[in-house]
């Protein structure tokens, strides 16, 4: 990997996150946003996600097979 490369997706003061580490980031937000909202937040990033992908998938297809007209 480039250095650059390797700089942009592990900065030097972060280094790469662990187990240990997502279980405590994962139990920062519960308190802060409490097991009600969590299911809610879940779900709208699934939503976002789907979307995304939709919009995207769109984008790649050829025009010309979007703008089939019946003969």
């Amino acid at each position: 990997m480039l250095p650059v490369l390797k700089s942009l997706v592990t900065p030097a003061f972060l280094g790469p996150i662990g187990i240990p580490e997502l279980i405590i980031i994962l139990a920062i937000v519960l308190v802060i946003f409490g097991p009600k909202k969590l299911p809610e937040m879940g779900k709208a990033i699934g939503q976002s996600i789907k979307e995304l992908r939709k919009a995207s998938e769109a984008k790649d297809e050829p025009k010309e097979e979007k703008e089939k007209k019946p003969e």
